[in-house]
């Protein structure tokens, strides 16, 4: 049956660890094995890393720059060398590929994440795998995916992918780091939310010497793709034919089961498209009727709040010790807000001098996270 695949490979992946120069032999097979996938009839997405990296080898650098300015030239010198390497190996096995390249800004606004997905769906159509990179040279700090991870997770959520293939520089997730931790359990199958929890608070540490990531952020990634149903799997990419082996049924790396009942696009798009630009922090009856009773919620509930946003603003909600429950669109601005909060619904047109909306977040715009 055919399948809807992304694969994202991290700049680890991609380089030789000691001078941070492409892994083509690495290239190679992962671009003979997508191939090779797309011949069964699947559709497949490449999100890829290593635009710094290449440019940081292409201009002699020997460490990854930490200047975003520095950081973006470099990735506009990487981004088009990495895409002819793609290119030259692809086309050899007579595969067209597309680069698309993404901002955090394409999928905050409605309009633009539904064209994002309308374009996936026509080079999907198209027998095309699109090779996808966050637009380094142009994201600023405040809109960016921060990884490649998030950014491939987003990708699978959109496109409602069957599968996302983490790869990365170990086999699969262990209970503490293998290369300080001898005696580190491997992980083989995680199958609901709330091991997921606690594996991000086991798992610290940053990624490679030349990449962005590390495993809190596959497992953050994870986190967003089984919320949309989507299969997920981190394993090994110095192995790229695994990948086959993993979907004919192979015990290899650690799978992530997808929700049996996926949110809808719309609450996925609330949850993760947008960048929330406030926190309402809530007392434990507001929790609880949101939580537990999938209810909306009301001004009365909101003990304080932080930020400054605008009616129809994403916001995080959380409890009093700053521990995001939910997100959802506000109704009313901070402003509003900050007069209203701990009020009955019925004093706020009293208070405000108008008649407003009854809830500050509707539960039709309100998803648990």
């Amino acid at each position: 049956m055919t399948k809807t695949i992304v694969v994202k490979i991290g700049t680890s992946s991609l380089t030789q660890p000691e001078t941070g120069q492409l892994a083509l032999s690495t290239i190679a097979t992962l671009t003979e094995t997508l191939c090779h996938l797309r011949q069964q009839g699947n559709r497949v997405i490449l999100v890829s890393s290593g635009a710094v990296g290449v440019g940081c080898a292409r201009l002699g650098l020997t460490e990854r720059p930490k200047a975003i300015a520095l950081k973006q030239a470099v990735a506009a010198v990487g981004q088009g060398r990495l895409m002819r390497i793609y290119d030259d190996l692809f086309t050899t096995l007579q595969q067209p590929i597309a680069q698309v390249l993404l901002t955090r800004s394409d999928l905050v606004q409605r309009s633009r994440y539904l064209n994002v997905y309308n374009t996936f769906k026509e080079l999907l159509g198209l027998g095309v795998i699109p090779v996808v990179n966050e637009n380094d040279t142009v994201a600023v700090e405040e809109l960016k995916f921060g990884d490649n991870d998030t950014l491939s997770a987003l990708v699978a959520s959109l496109v409602e992918a069957d599968w996302l293939f983490l790869l990365t520089d170990v086999d699969r997730l262990y209970s503490a780091d293998p290369r300080s931790v001898p005696d580190a359990k491997p992980i083989a199958l995680v199958s609901n939310i709330k091991e997921l929890a606690q594996l991000q608070i086991q798992t610290g540490g940053q990624g490679s010497q030349w990449g962005t990531g590390g495993m809190v952020t596959k497992i953050s990634a994870a986190r967003i793709a089984i919320a949309a149903g989507v299969r997920t799997v981190i394993t090994q990419g110095r192995f790229p034919r695994n990948l086959e082996k993993i979907l004919q049924g192979e015990p290899l790396g650690t799978h992530f089961e997808p929700q049996p009942e996926p949110t809808s696009a719309r609450k996925r798009w609330i949850a993760y498209g947008l960048v929330p630009t406030g926190k309402l922090y809530l007392d434990q009856g507001a929790i609880a009727a949101i939580s537990q009773a999938g209810k909306s919620l009301l001004a009365a509930g909101i003990k304080t709040l932080e930020g400054e946003f605008d009616t129809q603003d994403a916001v995080q909600l959380c409890d009093t010790n700053g521990n995001e429950i939910a997100r959802g669109l506000v109704n009313y601005s901070s402003d509003e807000l900050q007069k209203i909060c701990g009020r009955h619904s019925r004093e706020i047109p009293e208070i405000l001098g108008y008649v407003g909306a009854d809830t500050v977040v509707h539960r039709d715009n309100l998803v648990l996270t």
